[in-house]
């Protein structure tokens, strides 16, 4: 004898209730492909500071670059990295230096979906802002997440991680075709995985960006700081944190095939940057001296204020791995203390400005900051932007932004 509840469930509906309950059904189904409102409002925000920053890259080369060549939209976004990653996207790793450096110090993601996006007609470096794109939207949302799963108490928490990591000073690069932004769509849902205790898809998620920047070698140590140091460890998920070596050994070995070395990366990123290994007193010497005004051309003052980027970068790093530290967070504080080491045992210490995005715990803890004591989330504002619109000015018109 079936329950009141069945019987009233078979009992025959009139057609405006049979209707009804197939739209809320209907309804459902399409909320479950839907963002959701954390994900929308950091949309929301990207939205708003990627047409900022696109009006910056149409406008800027036009104010500062009086009587110089503007030949096509995509002009001011290649800059830099952006030469060399084009490259490879165009003629590969075994084609010699066509961009003037040598090729194999990057990592081929990036590039690779570069050529795959230019399909669409819209060229490499087009392809590569619509990868930045996509990518930061999705890094963004992950990042809101993470910061709302960390602080589960805080209104509203999630989105202001977004736009706070949305307007540092550096985001241009999370809208030029560089690395940054391909890496945190993989890194942000990946850490996001491993706080949870999915060990699978959080190894997958770093091995993918293992294939973008050798910043994945860093993130995979993390990744097993973190499960060693998780009450949600699970030893029979143990293996799948070898995954990230697979595609680090795969470009290793295609080096070698390419370049005759298994260590071409490293021998690439001597001859073209000077990043040989350096005790990290005398790193810190160079970068000094770099700082120092007179130590380049006069006509060149963009590079001695990108290394005094660099020295604040530099205590950023130190005070935000004390506070992990201090905060017991061991798998963050291994993923910053593993980063910031590799910078200050370099000749000396650059492009580390553009590695605090994928510091997704400085995000967070100045969200933590201005959720706190409001005053401060509006300080960094008010220094944060006019900071992002001069660095996006110097990206765009050709001028080094770190």
């Amino acid at each position: 004898m079936g329950s009141v509840v069945e019987r009233v469930a078979d009992e025959p509906q009139p057609p405006h209730r049979r209707a009804r309950r197939a739209r809320d059904l209907t309804s459902v189904g399409l909320r479950r492909f839907l963002p959701d409102g954390m994900a929308r409002e950091s949309l929301g925000w990207w939205l708003v500071t990627r047409a900022g920053i696109f009006l910056i890259a149409v406008s800027a080369p036009l104010l500062f670059n009086r009587g110089s060549d503007y030949p096509d939209v995509w002009r001011a976004w290649l800059q830099w990295d952006v030469w060399h990653f084009k490259a490879i996207a165009e003629f590969g790793y075994a084609n010699g230096e066509p961009s003037g450096a040598p090729l194999a110090a990057f990592f081929p993601g990036l590039p690779m979906l570069m050529r795959a996006a230019s399909w669409l007609g819209i060229g490499y470096v087009g392809g590569g802002v619509l990868i930045s794109a996509i990518a930061s939207a999705v890094a963004g949302i992950y990042l809101a997440r993470l910061a709302q799963y960390e602080f589960p108490h805080a209104l509203r928490f999630g989105p202001t991680a977004a736009l706070i990591w949305f307007t540092a000073p550096v985001g241009v690069f999370l809208a030029a075709p560089y690395t940054e932004a391909l890496f945190c769509a993989f890194a942000f849902p990946g850490w996001l995985a491993a706080r949870q205790g999915k060990w699978g898809r959080a190894a997958i998620l770093v091995a993918l960006a293992a294939t973008v920047r050798v910043s994945g070698i860093f993130l995979a140590f993390a990744l097993v700081v973190e499960f060693a140091t998780s009450k949600r460890r699970d030893w029979k998920k143990l293996p799948w944190l070898a995954l990230p070596a697979v595609p680090v050994l795969g470009f290793m070995a295609y080096l070698k095939q390419v370049h005759g070395s298994w260590f071409a990366w490293q021998e690439a990123q001597e001859k073209g940057w000077a990043r040989e290994f350096t005790m990290p007193w005398t790193s810190l010497m160079h970068t000094f001296e770099a700082a120092t005004k007179g130590h380049f051309p006069a006509d060149r003052t963009d590079w001695t204020w990108m290394f005094r980027a660099e020295l604040v970068a530099l205590a950023v790093g130190l005070i935000l791995l004390v506070w992990l530290l201090w905060r017991r967070s061991w798998g963050e504080a291994a993923w910053v203390g593993s980063t910031i080491a590799a910078f200050v045992t370099s000749y000396w210490v650059y492009s580390l400005t553009r590695a605090t995005l994928l510091w997704w715990p400085l995000w967070i803890g100045l969200a933590v900051l201005a959720n706190r004591r409001p005053w401060l989330g509006r300080l960094y504002f008010a220094l944060a932007i006019p900071l992002a619109v001069i660095w996006s000015c110097a990206f765009f018109t050709g001028r080094w932004a770190g």
